[in-house]
């Protein structure tokens, strides 16, 4: 589990957006354009852009929308429309 201090600095590595944990405890950059995501293994974020999985629109989308309901990403989401 990543912890919300660390998610607070954490960037994609390629663009720079900040990223959210997925339902799955995965990070998901929150740039639509490249929607990169990342794995997290034994709580350590694998943030190699050579490694990461870009994801199809609707996937994408799909990740983001169950990213809102995660604890850790409350302070990204809050005031954002839904």
């Amino acid at each position: 589990m990543i912890h919300s201090d660390l998610l607070k600095i954490l960037v994609c590595p390629e663009t720079h957006a900040p990223l959210v944990v997925t339902e799955d405890g995965s990070l998901l950059s929150t740039d639509g354009k490249s929607r990169r995501l990342y794995r997290v293994e034994d709580d350590i974020p694998v943030l190699l852009i050579d490694e990461s999985t870009v994801l199809d629109e609707e996937k994408y989308e799909t990740a983001l929308a169950g990213a809102r309901n995660r604890p850790e990403n409350k302070a990204f989401f809050k005031g954002q429309a839904s």
